[in-house]
């Protein structure tokens, strides 16, 4: 809200403007104001209030366009020009004066909102012509000028303003859902590099593992180089996708579990409990980063009774992952890494408020439990 304030205080200032404006010539009695037209004093307010905050909105863009300079300068040309002539021929409601006008008028607006008229212009016509075609009309073909100037009355000729304010509003609607396409395109590039992030983060654990393995000479090798493989084209071809499969993620998490098991020599209680629809959804490598956290933090600090306890399950609304590991508490960490910070960065991302993610930590134990809305 604050930046949507910001990026419009044009509409503010322009406000401001025009009402100290009006306001002062009222009091020098250079304008007279009448006391029974509320709706045509409203709209010609409107009028002259978008009139002078549009230019202070796009300044900075007009003070780069010298084109846009030289235009601006014929309008002005044009727009007096017109004062003129309707000073000289001394007719009320002048047409020609008031085709000049209209020049002016929709020159004046392609120069500042070219896309939006360009987008919009069947419905600006929609809207002016037949308005414009019924004052010709009158102005014309109604009689005299007395009688011309009673149909005025009765016809206030305010409806000419009644357009402005609905064209605004779809201005503003406009700029407003270009600044949440703005917003989630920034987001989806902020994925997108957290994506980044996290493939060299885990695979960099992995082939360090791999490497203590093969400067062993370990027969074991090559079913991990295999499995090592299968888990490269995971996080390369499903990791690029927004949904897979949890059947897909259950796979991937046994072979990086299977993975870790060939290596370790010492006693390790690993579970992976997974009583779920595996035909459910959900965003791609999000469990792996808390099972990476688990070894490298729990089984990796502790030389006997290390443990690994995963639950992947469902209930009515939510998908619930949790792990608990234990771990040494005299193992001092000096880093946390970025995998769990990359993890609550993409969960506000791809599920904002349609996810729980919680931590547990006692003495010797860590749990961690993430829950992500069904269907989200």
């Amino acid at each position: 809200m604050v930046h949507f304030l910001k990026k419009y205080k044009a509409f503010g200032l322009g406000f401001i403007i025009v009402l100290t404006a009006i306001v002062l010539m009222h009091y020098y009695k250079f304008l007279l104001i009448p006391d029974d037209a509320p709706i045509e004093i409203f709209f010609v307010f409107t009028f002259w209030w978008l009139l002078i905050s549009l230019p202070i909105y796009k300044f900075s863009y007009i003070k780069k366009k010298r084109k846009i300079i030289y235009k601006l300068i014929i309008l002005i040309i044009l727009f007096i020009g017109t004062l003129i002539i309707d000073s000289r021929m001394k007719m009320p409601d002048n047409p020609i004066t008031f085709i000049l006008l209209m020049g002016f008028w929709v020159g004046f607006a392609y120069l500042l909102m070219p896309l939006f008229v360009k987008r919009y212009w069947k419905l600006i016509v929609l809207f002016y012509a037949p308005l414009f075609i019924y004052f010709l009309y009158l102005r014309l073909f109604s009689g005299d000028l007395e009688a011309y100037l009673k149909i005025k009355d009765e016809i206030p000729f305010a409806i000419f303003f009644v357009p402005i304010p609905i064209f605004f509003a779809l201005w503003v609607f406009e700029q407003w859902k270009w600044l949440e396409n703005l917003k989630a395109e920034k987001a989806q590039a902020e994925l997108s590099l957290l994506r980044t992030q996290i493939n060299p983060h885990f695979f960099f654990n992995t082939l360090n593992n791999l490497y203590a393995l093969t400067i062993k000479n370990s027969e074991q090798a090559p079913e991990v180089i295999l499995k090592l493989s299968d888990m490269m084209r995971y996080t390369i071809y499903e990791g690029e996708k927004e949904t897979v499969k949890l059947d897909d993620e259950i796979t991937y998490l046994k072979n990086y579990i299977e993975l870790h098991k060939i290596r370790y020599k010492k006693s390790v209680d690993i579970t992976f409990n997974h009583n779920i629809n595996s035909d459910l959804s959900v965003a791609p490598l999000l469990y792996i980063i808390l099972l990476e956290n688990a070894f490298k933090h729990g089984i990796e600090t502790l030389t006997t009774d290390a443990y690994i306890h995963i639950n992947l399950s469902e209930n009515a609304d939510f998908i619930c992952f949790d792990i608990e590991n234990n771990f040494d508490p005299n193992e001092i960490q000096e880093t946390n890494g970025i995998g769990l910070t990359n993890l609550k960065r993409r969960l506000s991302l791809l599920y904002k408020e349609k996810h729980i993610f919680t931590i547990n930590k006692t003495n010797t134990t860590y749990k961690t439990t993430l829950k992500i809305l069904k269907y989200a």
